[in-house]
C-alpha cells in the first residue's frame, strides 16, 4: 500500500495555493471538469512530489459547514478488490464498491473518508463488485 493524498475542499483555490506555497509546497498538475463542474489541484514539496495535498474546488459551492472541507485521504493498492474483500471480512462496510476495478470508498470509525485506488489501470470488473449498490456518503 502506498500513501497518496489527502483532499480538502476549498473555496477559494488562488488563495489556498498562496497559502500552501508559503509552507513550501507547488502545484504539481491540475485537472478541470466542465461536466462536473469542479477543479482538481495537486500540491506536494519540491523531492517528495509522491505525497501530495489535492485540492478540490467545486465551482457552485456557497461555503463549507465545519468539518465539510476536509474530504478524504487516498491510498494506491495493489489489489482493489483483494483489499475491500479483506476489510469486508473484518466487518468494514464499503461505503463505494469499486464497480469498474479501479476506486473504492471505506470510513475509519471515526467517519473520516478513506479512498482505494488500483495500482496501474482498472481491474476486470467483477461481481460482486460491479453490481453492489453505494452505502451512506462517501
Amino acid at each position: 500500500m502506498k500513501y497518496l493524498h489527502t483532499m480538502i475542499r476549498v473555496s477559494d483555490p488562488e488563495e489556498t495555493i498562496r497559502f500552501f506555497e508559503l509552507l513550501g509546497l507547488n502545484e504539481v498538475r491540475r485537472m478541470d471538469s466542465e461536466q462536473g463542474r469542479f477543479t482538481l489541484i495537486f500540491l506536494a514539496a519540491p523531492g517528495n512530489e509522491d505525497a501530495q495535498v489535492e485540492l478540490t474546488h467545486n465551482w457552485d459551492e456557497k461555503g463549507y459547514g465545519e468539518g465539510r472541507n476536509f474530504g478524504h485521504i487516498a491510498y494506491e493498492v495493489d489489489d482493489v478488490y483483494a483489499t475491500c474483500r479483506r476489510l469486508m471480512e473484518a466487518g468494514v462496510t464499503i461505503n463505494r464498491p469499486p464497480r469498474e476495478g479501479r476506486m473504492a470508498f471505506v470510513r475509519t470509525p471515526d467517519g473520516i473518508s478513506i479512498e482505494l485506488l488500483q495500482k496501474g489501470g482498472n481491474l476486470p470488473v467483477e461481481e460482486p463488485w460491479a453490481s453492489m449498490p453505494n452505502v451512506g456518503h462517501w
